[in-house]
C-alpha cells in the first residue's frame, strides 16, 4: 500500500522541484497542487456549491441555492459540470452570453448576473477557439471591492476562478496580478505532460478548498493517491521554460500566425476569407486563427477531407464527434451559422515556420479548387 504521509517518500524532492518550477508559470503567492487534466477544474463548481453551505451565519440558516457565474463560451470542464449541478437542482447557474462586439464576456454583463447566493465567478482567461483574451484582472477587481459590501451584509464571499489552459505559454501570467482565488493549468498546452495543476491563494484560510476524494494523505489530502512523480516532473520543466522564454515564443507565434491570415487573404481574396477570431477592441491568443473560407459546400470538414497534407480542426477536440453541426462557441459569439459551419481553426507552434505555413495554404488552396470543381454545373 502506498504511503500516505507527505514526504514519506523518496519521490519527495523530486514533487517539491516540480512544484517550485512549475510555479514559474504563472508566478504568484499560491499553493500548487495536481491533478489529472481538467479533474480539478470539473471539481470546483461542487467545492463552491459546499463553500456556500459553510459559509451560513448560523446552523440552521438557510439562503437558498447557491449560484455560480460563468460564461457561454467556457470550456466543458466547467460547462457540464454546472449543468449537471442544475439538472440535479444542487445550484443554479447563469451562462452570461459574450458580446458580439469584443467576443469577451463583459465585466458589466458579469457583475449584472451576480446574486446574493452567487459563491462562484469562472471566467477562463482566453477562449480557447477564438483565442479572445478575457478581463479577468478588471473582473477579480471588481468582485474584490464588492465582497467587502457583501461580507458586511453577511453574504457569501463570491470567488473567483480562472481557467489560464490556453494562455500559459503564448502570454504574460500572474496570479497576483489577475487577483484570482483559483487558476488552472494544464501541461500539454505548452508543451508538457498532460496533467493538471491548480493554484489556490491561501487554501484553507483566505480560499476555501475541498477534497475532491478521500483515503489518503497526498497533497495534502486534498487529492488522495500515489503522486505521478514522472509527469509532475515534466510539467515543471516545461513550465521553466516558459518562464524564461514566453517573450520569445509569442513573438514567434504571433509573427507566423500573422503571416497565416495575410497569406490565407492573399490567396483566397479577402472577401472569401472571414476572420472568425477578429472582435474590435479585443486582444487575442498569439497563436490560435479561426477562419471561415466563404461559399456553399465548403464546410470545414470538407474542405479539411480534400486536403493532402493539413490535419487541423474546425474547432475543440473535445467536441469533435460534433460532425459537421457549426461550433456553438462561435454561434456564441455572433458568427453567422452559415460562416461558423465553414470554421477551420489553426494554431501556429514554437517551431511553426512561414515555409510550413505556405504548404498549408497551398493544401487549402486545391482542397477548395476541388470542391469548387464538384459543384461546378
Amino acid at each position: 500500500m502506498p504511503c500516505s504521509r507527505p514526504g514519506a517518500t523518496p519521490a519527495a524532492p523530486t514533487l517539491q522541484a516540480g512544484r517550485r518550477r512549475s510555479s514559474s508559470a504563472a508566478p504568484g503567492r499560491a499553493w500548487l497542487g495536481w491533478w489529472e487534466a481538467g479533474q480539478r477544474t470539473s471539481s470546483l463548481p461542487r467545492g463552491a456549491r459546499r463553500h456556500f453551505r459553510e459559509s451560513q451565519a448560523r446552523p440552521g440558516d438557510s439562503r437558498g441555492t447557491p449560484h455560480i457565474v460563468t460564461s457561454s463560451v467556457e470550456h466543458d470542464s466547467i460547462r457540464l459540470p454546472l449543468e449537471q449541478l442544475v439538472k440535479e437542482s444542487l445550484a443554479e447557474a447563469t451562462f452570461v452570453a459574450v458580446s458580439p462586439r469584443s467576443g469577451r464576456a463583459e465585466v458589466d454583463d458579469i457583475l449584472a448576473a451576480i446574486r446574493p447566493t452567487t459563491c462562484l465567478v469562472s471566467i477562463m482567461l482566453a477562449n480557447n477557439e477564438t483565442g479572445v483574451i478575457m478581463p479577468v484582472t478588471e473582473l477579480s477587481q471588481r468582485i474584490h471591492a464588492l465582497n467587502q459590501w457583501r461580507v458586511a451584509e453577511g453574504l457569501p464571499r463570491i470567488l473567483v476562478h480562472t481557467d489560464a489552459a490556453q494562455m500559459i505559454g503564448k502570454g504574460r501570467v500572474d496570479v497576483q496580478e489577475l487577483g484570482v482565488d483559483y487558476l488552472t493549468i494544464v501541461g500539454h498546452k505548452f508543451y508538457g505532460p498532460r496533467i493538471g495543476a491548480l493554484y489556490v491563494r491561501g487554501p484553507g484560510t483566505t480560499t476555501p478548498l475541498l477534497p475532491m476524494l478521500f483515503g489518503g494523505g497526498q497533497e495534502r489530502s486534498f487529492r488522495p493517491g500515489t503522486e505521478n512523480t514522472p509527469m509532475i516532473a515534466g510539467l515543471g520543466q516545461a513550465a521553466e521554460l516558459v518562464s524564461k522564454n514566453w517573450e520569445a515564443y509569442k513573438a514567434h507565434m504571433q509573427d507566423v500566425r500573422d503571416y497565416l491570415e495575410a497569406r490565407l487573404e492573399a490567396s483566397f481574396g479577402k472577401q472569401r476569407i472571414h476572420l472568425n477570431s477578429h472582435f474590435m477592441g479585443s486582444k487575442r491568443l498569439c497563436n490560435t486563427s479561426n477562419f471561415s473560407i466563404l461559399g456553399p459546400g465548403l464546410q470545414g470538414q470538407r474542405v479539411l477531407s480534400r486536403c493532402k497534407t493539413l490535419l487541423a480542426s474546425v474547432g475543440a477536440a473535445c467536441h469533435s464527434e460534433k460532425g459537421d453541426r457549426p461550433s456553438a462557441i462561435l454561434l456564441s459569439c455572433g458568427i453567422p451559422y452559415d460562416v461558423a459551419q465553414n470554421a477551420l481553426r489553426l494554431s501556429v507552434g514554437r517551431d511553426t515556420t512561414r515555409a510550413d505555413v505556405d504548404l498549408v495554404v497551398q493544401d487549402l488552396v486545391q482542397a477548395v479548387a476541388q470542391l469548387d470543381q464538384d459543384q461546378a454545373p
